[in-house]
């Protein structure tokens, strides 16, 4: 049945007023979101970075200013949804209660200029490893002061690693941030957060324990947030359709099989890898020899000891120099201040420090129940959820909720229980963590990560898949379980893929200097056919960010994911096509070139120590030996050839399958029509003209008539439409364009004239 709503959820697909199916085509926007933008305080720089309370995250993700330009550029590539990000310290930072309406007036400025483009907006409340000032994103300073941690110690006691406060910022190991999860702080203020009644009874402020006080703040920070955005009363259902749950959620140390052992689920081991018994000694201040550890070609392995000794500091606040009347709330008497809070709940002795349960977190306190990720994720994790829901959908009854739990884990079992809500979207997140932490694109082999935490081989030896093809094929196939899981336990609803993406360092940046973007088409391509072979309903894909720069990245913790850089070659304009020879307008693949991928190739490949070599050490960059700088090469496209991909936006009956086969630039469609398409509401598939100028394009359907369109959303967000009014029953349309050399770069001269003739357009080069 038809709805007012612009989208709503229907079953496993979204659905639009004319019920055709809507498929969204997404990007996180963006990611320096996570940091504050008044002062400028990236992950590098230290000054000012304890002054927590008195920030302005107001524009972020961008300048009203340059709202305009960034979101044309993105319509333009093809994009039709957002998740937006914010942090609940870019909300009540100032301390608890204080909200800061300068941002959230700022946030509505932005959300109403997206809804000029068309956008599809769902709200992202974003956080990783708790805080900035545990080494992530998220939550306000002040509640590591609430929790009792002082956040000026934690580089002494490793209670977190933090970019901002490392010797020197810039040399900050690659993707260590993340160890964040396995150490003192922020496993202890996730363990607070979803289950401090439980594990820390003593910790009460203002008459409420921790985590009552903790999720109360957040979850009404989000609230007042989504009031607001209801108060405007021009964005709900017309750009923002919805809220997704806290980002990438964490148990903290709920289920720790023992205190005394790094867990065999801590897949990620690096640097100094503390036990969670050393990390308490640790943290309040005593000198402990903790193994360290080292990614590498075969992934975590061991590289020795270090002694960490924090020279008697603690992590914990000294309360001769503290006063909680900074933040007017009260503590209980019963809680300590200067004492580790483990301690005072009778976890290891200070005095003589002695482990006393090392089995603490392992069973329910209460019920003496074995506590592991399941009964976190649907005891612990939903209570959390469904109060955030319920609030979100007190302002606005109709919102769609985005549930996301922990990455990559078994989902909630809420089908037929009181949680199963029809208007509920599963949100999940991938990353090939193989390309991600060795930044290196290996066309030779990967690892099913999905099979082996499932139990599925006898060895994670045979969860090798050998060649391009294969690896593809594993990508999609680890999307699809996690969509069907997703399907089992929480019954018929979309999955959409809220976070993957690639790193653009590969390989030391040699991108950067070569303009030869060949490892991140191919890496970006392989995402992309997982994504559309999958059967998820969307992506939204991680990240646009609009500060990128080829020296920092991200300017968060070394990272450099954004598909957008100033530093690149934008896109040529519309109809502008640069052959081989530089006159003909059709391109061909050229299998010589250093940047070809022969992502769809069956060429057989075998394992060995030769090849596993191929798979780089995070700390050992090498250049990729099949590559060799050609002397007239130029900046290039940033890998567009691979993310500007057509897409099915708006179907009448259900995609049955589609896909964009980038090395034939070939795009296939098949669905399953109730009915003939009305004329006023066709199928329409996103066409890029990069890839398909109309003067190159072709078409061959099973039957109707087509034409191709090119539509103006604002301000010159140029995007080019194939609308087909076809027949009932199943049909299937294949779309052939411009077969181009990847990375192939055109010589001065053209580059000279490609320019004017952009400018000839009338169009501000920004806007590409």
């Amino acid at each position: 049945m038809a709805s007012s709503l612009r989208i709503r959820v229907e079953g496993t697909t979204f659905r639009d007023p004319k019920n055709r199916e809507v498929t969204l085509r997404g990007i996180n926007v963006a990611g320096d979101a996570k940091l504050p933008a008044h002062p400028d305080i990236p992950s590098h720089v230290r000054e000012k970075f304890f002054d927590g309370d008195n920030v302005s995250f107001v524009d972020r993700p961008f300048p009203v200013s340059q709202a305009h330009s960034h979101f044309a550029r993105l319509r333009r590539w093809g994009y039709n949804c957002i998740r937006y990000i914010f942090t609940w310290e870019a909300l009540e930072h100032a301390g608890p209660g204080k909200y800061d309406e300068e941002f959230i007036a700022h946030t509505i400025e932005v959300l109403r200029i997206a809804k000029q483009y068309g956008f599809y907006v769902f709200m992202d409340p974003h956080q990783d490893v708790w805080s900035r000032f545990t080494g992530g994103s998220g939550a306000p300073m002040w509640t590591l002061y609430a929790a009792g941690f002082d956040p000026t110690k934690f580089t002494s006691t490793q209670a977190a690693i933090v970019q901002n406060t490392w010797p020197n910022p810039l040399e900050f190991p690659k993707m260590c941030w993340a160890t964040n999860y396995q150490r003192l702080v922020t496993q202890t203020m996730n363990t607070l957060f979803f289950a401090g009644r439980d594990f820390a009874p003593k910790c009460v402020i203002d008459g409420k324990n921790i985590q009552d006080y903790l999720q109360g703040h957040f979850i009404a920070a989000c609230q007042h947030l989504a009031q607001r955005i209801h108060d405007a009363g021009d964005l709900e259902h017309d750009v923002v359709i919805g809220y997704e749950s806290m980002n990438e959620p964490s148990r903290g140390y709920v289920g720790h099989p023992d205190l005394r052992v790094i867990p065999k689920d801590q897949n990620l081991r690096k640097l100094t890898t503390p036990t969670g018994w050393q990390s308490m000694l640790t943290g309040s201040g005593r000198a402990v020899e903790v193994e360290t550890w080292d990614f590498g070609s075969l992934g975590p392995y061991k590289s020795g000891t270090e002694l960490v000794d924090p020279g008697g500091e603690s992590a914990w606040l000294d309360p001769s120099s503290w006063d909680d009347e900074k933040y007017g709330w009260k503590r209980d008497a019963g809680w300590k201040l200067g004492q580790c809070i483990w301690a005072q709940h009778g976890v290891w002795d200070p005095a003589n420090d002695e482990l006393l349960q090392p089995f603490y977190f392992a069973k329910h306190p209460k019920t003496r129940k074995k506590l592991d990720y399941e009964y976190w994720n649907n005891h612990y994790f939903m209570d959390h959820y469904r109060a955030y829901a319920q609030a979100i959908r007190s302002v606005w009854s109709e919102s769609i909720m985005f549930i996301q739990p922990s990455p990559y884990e078994i989902p909630p079992s809420t089908r037929g229980t009181r949680d199963d809500d029809d208007n509920t979207v599963f949100a999940s997140h991938f990353y090939d963590g193989i390309t991600l932490l060795t930044k290196h694109w290996n066309r030779v082999w990967n690892i099913d990560v999905i099979g082996v935490m499932r139990g599925k081989y006898l060895t994670p030896a045979f969860a090798i898949k050998l060649g391009e093809t294969a690896i593809r094929n594993c990508f999609k196939d680890q999307l699809s379980v996690m969509r069907n899981e997703a399907m089992d336990l929480m019954g018929p609803r979309p999955c959409i893929f809220t976070e993957i993406g690639i790193p653009y360092d590969m390989d030391d940046k040699k991108a950067y200097s070569t303009g030869n973007y060949g490892s991140q088409i191919a890496a970006t391509d392989a995402n992309g056919y997982a994504l559309e072979g999958s059967g998820a309903q969307g992506f939204t894909w991680w990240v646009y960010t609009a500060t990128s720069n080829h020296a920092l990245g991200d300017n968060w913790n070394g990272e450099d994911l954004s598909i957008y850089c100033e530093e690149d070659r934008p896109l040529p304009p519309a109809g502008y096509v640069v052959g081989a020879d530089g006159n003909t307008g059709k391109l061909s693949l050229d299998p010589a070139s250093p940047s070809y991928s022969e992502s769809q190739s069956d060429r057989s490949a075998t394992i060995g120590p030769g090849s596993l070599k191929k798979t780089l050490s995070v700390n050992q960059m090498v250049r990729n030996p099949s590559y060799s700088v050609q002397a007239d090469e130029q900046p290039g496209f940033r890998a567009a050839e691979a993310f500007v991909r057509p897409s099915p936006v708006y179907t009448h009956g259900t995609v049955d399958s589609y896909g964009f086969d980038l090395k034939n630039c070939a795009f296939t469609l098949s669905l399953t029509s109730p009915s003939p398409t009305p004329q006023d509401y066709p199928t329409e598939i996103i066409l890029p003209e990069f890839h398909f100028p109309q003067q190159y394009t072709s078409v061959d359907a099973t039957g109707g008539k087509w034409k191709i369109e090119v539509e103006e959303k604002a301000e010159g967000a140029r995007q080019q439409v194939f609308k087909w009014w076809h027949g009932e029953g199943e049909q299937k349309v294949t779309i052939k364009g411009v077969k181009r050399k990847n990375g192939a770069f055109v010589s001065k001269e053209e580059d000279e004239s490609y320019m004017e003739a952009y400018w000839a357009m009338g169009k501000n080069c920004a806007v590409m």
